[in-house]
């Protein structure tokens, strides 16, 4: 007994495990919300700065851009695997802080008529080699403001990135044998509550006082990042700490080789995986960033008067920490022994969950009907991730996931027009089919990435992420960009009517068809669908372990 204990480290206390999980959620959680800062809001950005679809969705694409084109994800996996997770993870989140900073500049009043924009304005218009491929991140008419936030995004991408690689790596050093899949699952359900942050707040902090400032979002967005560098130091001491009770040496200990990325690549269940990842991915973040604006384009949401209290500050507060109560009362229900208190977890989740939506109703706003996408997941994630854990089927649960994805974007391109004259039936169509969307998104951390490390060697897990991340970029890159063009190639006469002045840019931003988009992105599901089945297909028969559980015995 004696001797357990003086064996024991940081890694074999439940209670340090999950706190260092917290810590790692928490810097997402804030990545997350600048993440998708602007996409509550695009219709202001569209009225004060002049971004056209095309605009919004070019600057929103150049987040992934170095990391696809200049391949810094690659060389992210290589620093990661050279340099070990603790300086990775402070690395990130530098480079998040310092690029969000620069995205903030952009928007601001100060940088409107300066000489940086005049300079913006005048140059960038044209990339040799970039634009023959049809692959600028800028182009001739675009917005300076909209160049400049575009650059301080792609830095910020740089970092997200590499945070995201750097705290799956993470949770594998501190996980593997244990709970992995419902740790991976945790992190995700935790750190998508930043989707609902944002869609709650930037809407908020935009028109604070009754005078519209898009700035201030992104500056709440600015502050959170700073507290996720905090936590990344916080969790480079716990980890430290952890390596020298093991005796382990950091990953930089084992050089990195070229020839890795050639077992990596070399691996048919990994690419599987990769294109799975690409084409799920592509179908929920770039429309997480048009979301809002297709609801507010949809539904009819009349005007709270200023004077009610649904129009103040106050009940987006109150409305927050229902929010808070039904994700905290969801998750915690994961974790209780006892069936009672499991069932009585699960009531209060449910009921603050009708109270939040009626909410949401009641103030008449698209950001807030948005919100409730991450609420189901954060319930369910780690409910899967743990089924996973100890009974498997990670393959079946991601072609369930595909199934769910495309049948929620063919009801938002179809069924929720249709009821855009039923304040009610529309409203109720909405919430229930963004739920869906949300627990559809819990598969794909809850059963594809604990399955990564069965494919790859533990020395190379990093590379091995940071290779899928790449691959995911290329989606993530390539489909705001195509949902903003095909936006406004397939509205041609609301184009027309605002270049020649007929309609204004608020009227504009709130009337474009959806449906065209929404489809290309139902397509995303079916080809994720039919990968699903060859990926169970090939495990069956290669014995990838992919259906098998986690823990062993």
């Amino acid at each position: 007994m004696t001797t357990d204990k003086l064996h024991q480290t940081l890694r074999d206390s439940a209670g340090v495990r999950w706190t260092v999980l917290l810590f790692l959620a928490f810097a997402m959680f804030c990545s997350y919300i600048f993440m998708d800062i602007l996409s509550p809001i695009k219709d202001l950005m569209q009225s004060t700065r002049g971004w056209d679809s095309t605009a919004f969705g070019t600057m929103q694409g150049s987040e992934t851009f170095l990391n696809v084109f200049v391949f810094f994800l690659i060389f992210a996996g290589i620093i990661l695997d050279k340099m070990g997770v603790r300086f990775t993870a402070i690395l990130s989140g530098a480079v998040m802080l310092i690029g969000a900073t620069v995205n903030w500049y952009a928007v601001t009043e100060a940088f409107q008529g300066s000489s940086l924009e005049a300079w913006f304005n005048n140059n960038l218009n044209y990339i040799p080699g970039f634009d023959e491929l049809g692959i600028s991140p800028f182009y001739l008419g675009m917005p300076a403001s909209a160049k400049f936030a575009a650059v301080g995004f792609m830095i910020f991408g740089c970092g997200v990135e590499m945070a995201g690689i750097t705290v799956s790596r993470g949770i594998v050093k501190w996980f593997k044998g244990r709970e992995m899949a419902l740790a991976m699952g945790s992190e995700m359900a935790l750190a998508r509550l930043g989707v609902a942050t944002c869609m709650i707040f930037s809407p908020m902090f935009a028109k604070w006082g009754g005078v519209i400032d898009v700035s201030r979002s992104v500056a709440f967005g600015v502050i959170l990042l700073l507290i996720a560098l905090i936590m990344f130091i916080v969790y480079f001491f716990m980890d430290k700490k952890l390596d020298a009770q093991t005796g382990e040496a950091e990953e930089k200990d084992d050089p990195f080789k070229i020839s890795d990325l050639g077992k990596i690549l070399s691996s048919g269940g990994f690419w599987l995986v990769a294109l799975l990842c690409v084409l799920y991915y592509s179908a929920i973040f770039p429309f997480q960033k048009y979301a809002v604006n297709m609801l507010q384009c949809n539904l009819v949401f009349s005007e709270v008067p200023s004077d009610s209290f649904w129009a103040t500050n106050t009940v987006t507060i109150i409305q927050y920490c229902i929010m808070l109560v039904v994700a905290a009362a969801a998750f915690a229900s994961n974790f209780c022994k006892r069936s009672s208190l499991k069932s009585s977890l699960l009531v209060v989740a449910g009921v603050a969950l009708v109270v939040f939506c009626y909410m949401g109703y009641m103030r008449q706003s698209a950001e807030t009907v948005f919100a409730v996408f991450p609420l189901l997941a954060v319930g369910i994630t780690p409910i899967l991730g743990n089924y996973v854990d100890h009974k498997g089927k990670a393959a079946s649960m991601l072609v369930v996931g595909s199934l769910l994805l495309i049948l929620c974007h063919l009801t938002f391109a179809f069924v929720l027009p249709m009821f855009s004259d039923n304040a009610v039936g529309g409203i109720i169509v909405a919430y229930l089919t963004i739920l869906v969307l949300g627990a559809s998104f819990s598969l794909v951390p809850a059963a594809l990435w604990p399955s990564v490390p069965k494919l790859v060697d533990a020395k190379i897990i990093g590379s091995a992420y940071a290779l899928i991340f790449w691959i995911q970029n290329i989606g993530l890159w390539l489909f705001p960009l195509l949902i903003g063009k095909v936006l406004d190639k397939t509205n041609p006469q609301l184009v027309s009517d605002l270049q020649n002045g007929l309609i204004s840019p608020e009227e504009a931003a709130v009337s474009y068809n959806y449906t065209a988009p929404l489809v290309m992105l139902a397509c995303l599901g079916i080809a994720a669908l039919l990968l699903g089945f060859v990926l169970k297909a090939v495990d069956k028969k290669k014995g990838l372990g992919l259906e098998e559980p986690n823990i062993k015995g």
